[in-house]
């Protein structure tokens, strides 16, 4: 019985230990297998709930040390990656010789804004310290989940490394502009703590009438990686917030029409 418990709880510090590894890939300069291991974490931080679930073994520490290692892998590594590449493109700014494995902090400004990718990381404990107090997101999310916007920033390395064009646009100017970094970071910080409803990916049963939103999500999900691969990654998760959205308009006009009836 012990060990059944247990089960979750080993899943969870695969994922932190993930996190760990990510933040040594990333300061070694290598932030592309820091992003494949954020995308490992984030398989196992599913299969631990899931996992957890399907045994139907619940623990307030299983909780606890779910939110802490979602705050290492999912906040610290995300922003230490917004750092290196804020830093970098700094460093780019000023003419420094770059490659694709180098990444460069440069003191004063513009370098000196790189510390602002921090922010990802502060408002991913703000959410995660939600998370724990709100019972209102014990079947949905209220704010974007950290593991969603942690994906969202490490996307960034592997589009900026394996496909840097759309069609025969270049994209790096994009991705390595101290300013388009930057609003992400706010942009993404905030939609963390909004008082925004979101649908979790969590399956209390497989019937089509209790997940259609979810396996909808998971169809676009599959076919859109499979079509544009890296650079689906941060489309999915806007279409994510916009899919909620709509998720949320129908489930409240479903509320009126039953309160009408």
């Amino acid at each position: 019985m012990n060990i059944k418990k247990n089960i979750p709880n080993t899943i969870t510090c695969g994922n932190l230990f993930c996190g760990c590894l990510a933040i040594v890939y990333a300061f070694d300069g290598n932030l592309v297998w820091s992003a494949y291991l954020v995308g490992i974490a984030a398989v196992l931080d599913f299969l631990d709930g899931f996992t957890a679930r399907l045994l139907n073994v619940h623990s307030e520490i299983g909780k606890q040390l779910d939110s802490l290692a979602d705050m290492v892998t999912f906040g610290l590594v995300p922003g230490v990656v917004m750092f290196l590449m804020i830093s970098n493109a700094a460093a780019a700014d000023g003419n420094a010789e770059l490659n694709k494995t180098s990444y460069h902090f440069i003191a004063g400004f513009p370098g000196c804004l790189a510390f602002f990718a921090f922010l990802i990381t502060i408002f991913s404990a703000l959410r995660l310290a939600k998370f724990n107090i709100d019972t209102r997101q014990t079947s949905s999310f209220i704010g974007v989940p950290t593991p969603a916007s942690a994906l969202l920033i490490c996307s960034l390395p592997l589009i900026k490394f394996f496909q840097p064009t759309i069609g025969n646009y270049n994209i790096l100017p994009i991705i390595g502009n101290i300013w388009f970094l930057l609003g992400l970071t706010i942009i993404i910080s905030f939609l963390m703590v909004a008082e925004l409803p979101l649908f979790a990916m969590k399956f209390k049963n497989f019937g089509w009438a209790d997940n259609k939103i979810r396996f909808t999500f998971i169809a676009i999900t599959l076919l859109t990686i499979l079509l544009f691969q890296f650079i689906a990654i941060p489309f999915i998760i806007f279409l994510y917030i916009i899919l909620s959205v709509i998720n949320n308009i129908f489930t409240q006009n479903d509320k009126q029409k039953e309160t009408a009836v």
